[in-house]
């Protein structure tokens, strides 16, 4: 059976990436970004819904985003979907989220005196 894990999303980070780096010494940045749909009702009154998506880097693209993304930019991010399992700490329930491993990034901003 054959199978696609891609995506491709164009949105606004939410917040300023966190780069941190693992025990053997690969970098690994986790932001979110946000994402609109606007369309019209069957009534045509315009409709708008913003998703709001956790992403993780890795390697030379992690310390990219962590050098050049701020709160607020706009990105192009092609990628897949990963489900990250732990165990809470302090309840020792099994806990899940889905998020989105980056794996091309765009800046879509303008730099700034240019």
């Amino acid at each position: 059976m054959a199978a696609l894990n891609k995506l491709d999303l164009i949105g606004n980070l939410t917040r300023d990436p966190e780069l941190r780096y693992t025990p053997g010494g690969m970098a690994v940045v986790s932001c979110g970004i946000a994402v609109n749909r606007k369309w019209r009702n069957a009534a045509g009154e315009a409709q708008e819904e913003t998703t709001f998506v956790d992403l993780t880097a890795f390697a030379r693209t992690a310390e990219a985003m962590s050098e050049f993304c701020k709160k607020g930019a706009s990105v192009y991010i092609g990628g897949r979907l990963h489900l990250d399992e732990w165990e809470d700490k302090t309840t020792g329930e099994k806990r899940r989220k889905l998020v989105v491993v980056a794996e091309n990034v765009q800046f879509l901003d303008r730099r700034e005196g240019k």
